[in-house]
């Protein structure tokens, strides 16, 4: 089984006892198809960053969930059919094979090396050219 995330959008006129019957039937959606849901959050009303018909404000959900591959394309139809829906994206979770090895910490400079870089480093600027 693979790992989901869901993100969807539902219009912010919808009233409570209706969006919570729609959240509930996005979770039996994914149930139904042998999914099983792991986490569903509601972020509650936002701005919608862009007007999108005509509307600036929307109810956020998010759903993590495992299901097969056919599923996301079953859900994002039904999502796509609801009119209650403004937005929603689908994203699968990618698991690491291997992990990143930490880079090695390097030793400080002792103080007289730094102290010796700076001196080179004016001398250098001194004996520089000026263009005038």
């Amino acid at each position: 089984m693979n790992k989901y995330e869901v993100i969807y959008i539902i219009d912010a006129n919808v009233e409570e006892g209706a969006r919570k019957e729609l959240i509930e039937k996005v979770s039996g959606i994914i149930t139904a198809n042998n999914g099983e849901v792991v986490k569903v959050e509601e972020w509650g009303k936002r701005r919608l960053a862009y007007a999108i018909d005509y509307k600036t404000e929307g109810y956020y959900v998010y759903a993590a969930f495992n299901g097969e591959a056919a599923l996301p394309k079953e859900l994002s139809r039904n999502l796509g059919n609801n009119e209650s829906i403004i937005r929603s994206q689908i994203v699968r979770l990618i698991d690491k094979k291997h992990s990143v090895k930490p880079r090695p910490v390097r030793a400080a400079a002792p103080a007289e090396e730094a102290e010796a870089v700076a001196e080179v480093s004016v001398e250098a600027e001194e004996s520089a050219p000026v263009e005038e």
